[in-house]
């Protein structure tokens, strides 16, 4: 547990991403608030949460309801004390291209994955600034930079996730403000999302390859929680779409109109009339997980580099430091031979 047992506020707590990182804390010991909409999902995350020796709290709440948001931060501190933590994640999305979208589909989108994360944030900090300490974490994506097809909605709301970020930053420092602020770019997850997302493809939709478990977004995320980190890209993916995007956008339009569609897409027919979130949540525990396990990384050593880098940092300092003293020791001692030797001829020579 790091210092005191921490109060700590994860949006989309039901399932996913956020259902993991409320097992990251909960085995830390800290009170977690769960909110989302899916009452079976919260309870049950609350369940395993206090199992693991936490505390938590169920909060059914729409992130796209300010008002409903600001309710749940009062609920938190009056029942679990001021909060320490701020966890943005939810997310709705729909799978579809541009011509079949509906402007009510864009707004819904828009009002849950961009603006919950502006409600969340405005509740945080007007608990966090005037305490002048606290932490809260964007939840972002590698689509944050690089955009996909069949994903407009969800694209559009990352890059407005990660403009706003930007924005509040730089008026923390201007402030000169201890509350510290993050975003977290998640690359593909194996998450239950999939299953229950409004989509209008021929076939079930998939996260694209390569794909990680939500626990590796889980660790990247308690992990920005606990220290000042502007930004973290978790997972090799993610940073080759970042940087690939920045050098090559115009290829990477060409590479993902050849690619993006199928690798969305698994071979399996999807039914059009099961039930989706966009609107309601989809009755039932879902977990963190979805259902690809048997294709998802359960590490990431790009992520692993990236969070130990001072140590790696130093260890290389220290090799380097180690190979400069054995070349300066081999020259050292290659000049006292030579010494020796022009020694030996002078004393011949006299």
């Amino acid at each position: 547990m790091v210092g005191k047992q921490e109060v700590v506020v994860i949006t989309g707590a039901s399932a996913g991403l956020g259902r993991a990182t409320a097992h990251e804390f909960g085995r830390n010991g800290a009170k977690v608030a769960l909110l989302a909409r899916g009452v079976d999902g919260l309870e049950g995350a609350k369940r395993e949460i206090e199992a693991f020796g936490g505390t938590a709290l169920v909060l059914p709440t729409d992130v796209a309801d300010p008002e409903a948001v600001e309710r749940a931060a009062e609920q938190v501190e009056a029942q679990l004390g001021p909060i320490d933590i701020w966890i943005n994640n939810a997310m709705a999305s729909v799978f579809s291209p541009v011509k079949e979208m509906k402007p009510e589909e864009y707004k819904r989108v828009t009002e849950v994955t961009y603006l919950g994360v502006v409600y969340g944030t405005l509740s945080a900090l007007k608990r966090m600034l005037p305490r002048n300490q606290g932490a809260i974490v964007q939840v972002g994506s590698a689509l944050a930079y690089r955009s996909i097809p069949l994903q407009s909605a969800y694209c559009a709301a990352k890059h407005a996730i990660a403009g706003f970020t930007d924005s509040l930053r730089c008026e923390l420092i201007h402030d000169k403000s201890s509350v510290r602020l993050t975003m977290v770019q998640m690359p593909a997850l194996n998450t239950p999302q999939f299953g229950w997302v409004k989509s209008r493809l021929k076939h079930k939709a998939q996260p694209v390859p390569p794909i990680f478990e939500p626990e590796v977004g889980a660790r990247a995320l308690y992990w920005a929680a606990h220290h000042d980190r502007r930004e973290i890209y978790v997972g090799w993916p993610t940073v080759e779409a970042i940087v690939g995007n920045k050098i090559a956008p115009g290829a990477l339009d060409h590479y993902l109109a050849r690619t993006g569609f199928d690798s969305q897409q698994t071979s399996e027919p999807e039914d059009p009339n099961r039930p989706d979130n966009l609107w309601h949540p989809v009755p039932g525990d879902h977990g963190a997980h979805g259902s690809f396990d048997a294709q998802a990384h359960k590490t990431s050593w790009e992520l692993r580099a990236d969070l130990e880098r001072v140590w790696i940092g130093a260890g290389v300092a220290a090799a380097m430091a180690a190979g400069f003293l054995v070349a300066l020791w081999r020259d050292k001692s290659k000049m006292s031979r030579r010494s020796g030797s022009w020694r030996r001829i002078l004393r011949g020579v006299a």
